[in-house]
Order: structure tokens, then C-alpha cells, then sequence
């Protein structure tokens, strides 16, 4: 039987957090690395960059796949599962003898990542009071935040310093850590879910306002990821760092992404929409102004500190969204949202290795970015304007029935 949820925040959730830090060390890691990887396996950077969008593009396709295909297993035993598989495919990385092998890696790994976030964002929420979903979500996700933190920069160091595959062995051995705390911490009784026929779920997150949600993460986040998977390269060859210069710069990032989380969850809670249009706003602003701070040291490391509040103060908003309007589908629903920011993750990549292959430049993508985080925003605008229109309706025909 379910305990029932808490109003404090349990313990059950940092050992959700753990895991979330090994598979954001992961994702986020490489952009440390682009340039190592780059020269040890004779590619250029575009081609470099493309390890981010393989990943992404994993996260995507097998976030719905693993989620449907485990729907009837614990949740506990799923989420286990899935660790496995990523310290698994780290270690294919940290082995892979050339390009084509360690992209492939890198999408063995990538498969657990949606379904391990979606899976655990349904069992966060489980845990807590529903007031306070939200921000058990930010907790889950502060594990992400804090591998952006300590995990990236320390990634990146390593790299630096033994090779490029020192920090897979050393994410590879991160898995195997948080497999332990998820095991002692997460307790059974949260397994059982409401199970639903895959046909129900599919009718569930075909509803136009989840839809709509996918797509507002999917450009939002392409917008963070034209900027983000090139910031090595942005701050040695546009800005003028030294290259040991960049991962105490990932630091300031990852300070950025903690607190847009957590502030980002607080937000939500209280009013859903207007945190999630307020989030993009800020983003929006923060990656326009930003393309002015490039050429300037001082500056492009207050901005590249809230790019990281900006980014991550919009991940509640946009995963609570899409858990709100999918109703009994909450599994999948999370687990495709988690695919929708890695395909914005993809897309940003792809987008910027073009800008950077074959339009203006490295100092160009942030303008670009600016652009696709507005096309996210014009989006939420119009789930806004459905969401009042369905509101009113009943409303409305209250008032002539009483007439």
C-alpha cells in the first residue's frame, strides 16, 4: 500500500536527486570536452557537437519506448534498471576506439534518461502534498542542476588533465553510486502506480494542450542548447579565455542552473502560467542582451551565471504543465516531456554547428538562440489563450442555461 504523501520533503528524494546527477554529468559533461574529443578522434567541432544531438535524440525516441515497455514493472525496479543501462553505456564511451562507436555509446546511454526522469518525477510528486509537487520535482532536477555544478566542471577538468576518457570511467562509477542510494532510499511502497491500456495513455498526451506543452519545452530548450553546446569554444575563441579558464566559468553556470531551479519550482507552485511565461521571458532577455557581453570577460560570466538561472528556472514550469494536462498519463507524459527538452537540446546543437559551420559565427548564436526561445514563448501564449477559451465556454453556458 502507497504511503501517503508528506508534507515534508522526504529522503527518498535526494535519492532520486543522486541519480539525476549521474545522468546530468552525462548529457552536460561532453560540452567540457568538445574540443579534446574533437582533436584526440581527428573530427571538427560541428562534427564534435554532434555527440550532444545523438544523445538528445536517444533521450527522445526511447524515453516513450522504455516507458511503455515498463509501464507494468515497480517503479523502484525500473529506475534500477535503467541506472544500470546508463553505467553501462558510459563505459562503452570511456572504451569507444573512434567516433562512430563512442556516438553510439553515447545513445545506448541516452536511453535511459527519459524514462528515468519521467519515471522519477512521477514517483517525486508521489512522495509530497500536491501543493507541493512542483517543487519536488525542482528537488529531483537539482540533482541535474548540481552535475551542471560540480559534475561538468570536474568532467571537464579531468579531461583536461587525463584524457577525455578519465571522465566517462568517472561518470561510469557515478552510475554505480547512485544504483546503491536508490536502492536503500526509495522505498517499494511508492511502486504501484495507477496503470492505464497504452491506447488510454496515447489518447491522454494527444490532447492539444499537452502537445502544446512538448513543443514549448522543445523550443525553449533549443534555444539554451544553440548557446550552451558551443560555450567552450565561445569562450576561448570569441571571448578570449584561456581553455583552463572554462570549467571554473561551468561553475558559475551550474551556481545559475540551482537556483533558476529551485526558484523555478517556488514559482510554479504558486501559479503555474505565469510562472512559465515569466521563465521564458527572462530567458529570452537574458540570451538577447547576452550578445553584447561576448567580447567582454567580466561580462560573459554574469551572463553565462544567468543563462544558467534563466534555463533552469523554466524546467518546473514546463514538466508540471505537461503533468497537470495529462491527467492519467502522467508516466509517459513526463517521460516525452523529457524527450522534448533533449530534442531541443538536439535541435539547438544541430542549429548552432550550422551557425557556426556555415552562417556568422560562434558570436551569432546567441541572437539565433534568442529567437527559437521566442518561438516557445508565442507557443505558451497560445495554450494561454486555448486554456481561457475552454474556461469561459463552461461559463458561458452556465449563464444561458440559467437564462
Amino acid at each position: 500500500m502507497a504511503a501517503h504523501p508528506s508534507r515534508s520533503m522526504p529522503v527518498a528524494l535526494y535519492a532520486l536527486a543522486a541519480g539525476a546527477f549521474g545522468i546530468g554529468t552525462t548529457e552536460f559533461v561532453i560540452m567540457g570536452l568538445l574540443m579534446q574529443v574533437a582533436a584526440d578522434l581527428k573530427i571538427n567541432i560541428a562534427s564534435a557537437g554532434l555527440l550532444i544531438s545523438g544523445y538528445a535524440l536517444g533521450v527522445f525516441f526511447g524515453a516513450p519506448v522504455l516507458t511503455v515497455a515498463t509501464s507494468r514493472l515497480p517503479r523502484k525496479t525500473v529506475l534500477l534498471a535503467l541506472m544500470a543501462i546508463f553505467t553501462i553505456g558510459n563505459l562503452f564511451c570511456a572504451l569507444a576506439p573512434n567516433y562512430p562507436v563512442l556516438l553510439l555509446a553515447r545513445v545506448i546511454t541516452a536511453l535511459a534518461h527519459g524514462t528515468f526522469f519521467g519515471v522519477g518525477a512521477v514517483v517525486a510528486t508521489s512522495l509530497v502534498a500536491p501543493d507541493r509537487r512542483a517543487s519536488a520535482i525542482s528537488i529531483m532536477f537539482t540533482g541535474l542542476t548540481i552535475a551542471t555544478l560540480l559534475g561538468v566542471p570536474a568532467g571537464a577538468w579531468l579531461g583536461l588533465h587525463f584524457g577525455w576518457r578519465s571522465t566517462f570511467w568517472a561518470v561510469a562509477a557515478i552510475g554505480v553510486l547512485a544504483m546503491v542510494v536508490i536502492a536503500a532510499l526509495v522505498p517499494a511502497s511508492h511502486d504501484a502506480g495507477k496503470r492505464i491500456a497504452v491506447r488510454a495513455e496515447v489518447r491522454a498526451i494527444s490532447q492539444p494542450s499537452v502537445l502544446l506543452g512538448l513543443l514549448m519545452t522543445v523550443l525553449g530548450f533549443a534555444g539554451v542548447f544553440t548557446v550552451f553546446t558551443y560555450i567552450q569554444p565561445i569562450l576561448t575563441e570569441v571571448t578570449g579565455f584561456a581553455e583552463s579558464a572554462v570549467s571554473p566559468i561551468l561553475l558559475i553556470f551550474g551556481i545559475g542552473l540551482i537556483a533558476g531551479n529551485l526558484l523555478g519550482g517556488k514559482l510554479a507552485d504558486r501559479r503555474l502560467m505565469p510562472a512559465l511565461l515569466s521563465t521564458l521571458v527572462v530567458l529570452i532577455a537574458v540570451l538577447s542582451v547576452m550578445t553584447f557581453a561576448l567580447h567582454s570577460k567580466v561580462l560573459v560570466v554574469l551572463f553565462v551565471g544567468l543563462l544558467g538561472v534563466a534555463a533552469f528556472a523554466t524546467v518546473p514550469p514546463l514538466q508540471l504543465w505537461v503533468l497537470h494536462k495529462a491527467n492519467d498519463a502522467q508516466s509517459l507524459a513526463s517521460s516525452l516531456n523529457i524527450g522534448a527538452f533533449n530534442l531541443g537540446n538536439a535541435l539547438g546543437a544541430w542549429l548552432g554547428g550550422t551557425v557556426v559551420a556555415h552562417g556568422p559565427g560562434l558570436g551569432a548564436l546567441t541572437w539565433v538562440a534568442a529567437l527559437i526561445t521566442l518561438a516557445g514563448l508565442l507557443v505558451a501564449l497560445w495554450a494561454r489563450q486555448r486554456e481561457n477559451s475552454e474556461l469561459r465556454l463552461p461559463a458561458s453556458l452556465c449563464a444561458s442555461s440559467e437564462s
